[in-house]
């Protein structure tokens, strides 16, 4: 509870406060039986949220996680090759002709953290496009986060762990068979590459990739049979972007397209921000704004942080789990 006394004692105002009081509904939402689903935007897992994030899991304290195909994948690389990331805390330093030897070197850069192309990208690459080709031959599809669960699962990359697999949230996540969605998967790199596999005839069928519309499809059906009234699921949003908008898009689309009765609307919404309200920016709206689209409702807990969430959510988790 060290963790947790110290921001309850110093975190009283601005956004320290909305910080407290957003875990501390969190955890209240929890304690009345509701489900949270967590969304991850920007570069989450290259910055290493999966230490906690993975706890987080372990502790069924999320029930489902949407995310970009950005952070479905690089929770992985870092699993596989993290003693090859080169961190660069002069990154704001660098000149045209450092990036380019950055790039010489196959050294991908987000911000200050260097991704290493051929021990985290082409090892992951080796591996599932053998599952790819697979499932592509007994005329089989998955979702993109299945075929890393069942890639995870096999052991076949353990030979290749660099952290403390425990640290690793797509691991944990496995292991649970958590619900995931990541809409725009193709948007990635092993979005990339599984395009060029299907251009080159490795892989015949495009379709053996599940699509966004299967993952909204499966939403659907996952919000409905979990959401009750005095069971209802919260949102908790890290960041902007597709992770996000997508699948709070659910609940207006079952009310509003299927004209389903019944279907409670979130039970709790957080939203960790830096975008500007006024710039007209659906990830900058403040939650009252997703009232007027059927995603929440007057009643509904809602807390916005404008912050870095590199910084808040280690420390809205670290609450919740009583750290």
């Amino acid at each position: 509870m060290e963790v947790s006394n110290f921001l309850k004692k110093h975190y009283k105002h601005f956004n320290a406060a909305s910080l407290i009081d957003a875990a501390e509904g969190y955890k209240t939402h929890l304690n009345n039986g509701g489900k949270m689903l967590v969304t991850l935007a920007g570069a989450m897992s290259t910055a290493e949220l999966g230490i906690i994030l993975a706890e987080m899991i372990r502790q069924d304290k999320i029930h489902a996680i949407s995310c970009t195909g950005a952070n479905l994948e690089e929770d992985i690389f870092n699993l596989v090759a993290h003693d090859f990331y080169e961190r660069v805390p002069h990154y704001r330093e660098l000149s045209a002709a450092d990036e380019e030897e950055l790039l010489s070197r196959h050294l991908n850069r987000v911000t200050d953290t260097c991704i290493p192309e051929e021990e985290a990208m082409r090892r992951l690459e080796h591996t599932v496009l053998k599952y790819w080709m697979k499932a592509d031959q007994e005329g089989k599809s998955y979702f993109p986060h299945e075929f890393f669960y069942q890639i995870l699962l096999s052991g076949e990359l353990e030979q290749y762990y660099q952290i403390d697999p425990k640290n690793s949230w797509m691991l944990e996540a496995a292991k649970k068979n958590l619900p995931i969605i990541c809409p725009g998967w193709e948007d990635s790199t092993l979005g990339n590459i599984y395009a060029g596999h299907v251009i080159s005839g490795d892989v015949k069928n495009v379709h053996t990739m599940k699509t966004g519309i299967q993952y909204m499809m499966e939403l659907a059906n996952w919000y409905t049979e979990t959401a009750r009234e005095e069971s209802t699921i919260g949102f908790f949003q890290i960041g902007g972007g597709i992770a996000g908008d997508f699948p709070i898009c659910v609940v207006p689309m079952l009310h509003q397209d299927l004209q389903r009765t019944g279907v409670p609307l979130w039970g709790y919404f957080a939203q960790i921000s830096d975008s500007t309200t006024s710039y007209g920016s659906y990830s900058g709206a403040v939650p009252n704004e997703k009232i007027t689209w059927g995603k929440l409702g007057k009643d509904t807990p809602k807390f916005m942080i404008e912050s870095d969430a590199t910084i808040v959510a280690p420390l809205i988790f670290a609450i919740v789990l009583d750290m």
